[in-house]
């Protein structure tokens, strides 16, 4: 139980956060529930996928297969299922009716993903690979997702850029998502180096990203 609690708190600590952010005109909660459960969902293909791409990293070594893991595997998998779930939830809702919420439905379908993904993790390996995913992983789902709907948002509101916009949607957090993933996969000592400020990139990118649509 405590390993569960431990798996589930940084995701609905972060639910809160983004669900307050959203100042003008709150989600509805079916909605916000059927976010999160999409998330959740997707991760039975996505397991499925990423088991049948990591048969073929044998054919890479060193760098190469880090890269291959790191972007084909995991960011190219998971970020087109959770677009194409913030797409089919969200793109004609009357709910998306704001410019913030696309970083609303977008982190909650990414955190839904991440909470059975912890929860794999930390059932796995235990107590202190929750705590370090809880200010790692957890909070850099959250952040792709920001990525994710802010583009969204850009793409549905303003024409101008629409097509650009809509395809950064995807393209973005894949690639920061393959990035993240290969400086933890490539073990190699130099690259370590820069995962602190590439965290502290994704933080101060997020957070203005939500300050530009949210307007505080």
């Amino acid at each position: 139980m405590n390993l569960l609690i431990l798996a589930i708190a940084p995701v609905v600590i972060i639910l809160i956060y983004i669900y307050m952010r959203d100042i003008y005109h709150k989600e509805p909660l079916g909605m916000l529930i059927r976010a999160l459960v999409a998330g959740a969902i997707i991760t039975i293909p996505i397991i499925g996928i990423e088991l049948w791409l990591s048969a073929y990293v044998s054919f890479f070594t060193g760098l190469q297969a880090a890269a291959y893991n790191a972007f084909v595997v995991a960011a190219v998998t998971e970020e087109l299922f959770k677009f194409l779930a913030l797409y089919i939830l969200v793109w004609r809702s009357k709910a998306f009716d704001e410019q913030f919420d696309g970083i609303v439905y977008a982190v909650f379908i990414s955190l839904g993903f991440a909470m059975v993904e912890n929860i794999m993790y930390v059932f796995r390996f235990g107590d202190q690979t929750a705590y370090a995913r809880a200010f790692t992983a957890v909070p850099a789902h959250a952040l792709f997702g920001i990525t994710m709907g802010y583009y969204f948002s850009l793409s549905k509101f303003f024409t101008k850029r629409r097509s650009i916009n809509f395809i950064s949607a995807l393209a973005m957090p894949i690639l920061l998502h393959g990035v993240y993933d290969f400086i933890l996969m490539s073990r190699h000592p130099l690259y370590f180096v820069v995962f602190l400020p590439f965290l502290f990139y994704l933080w101060r990118s997020g957070f203005k990203k939500m300050k530009l649509l949210s307007g505080r």
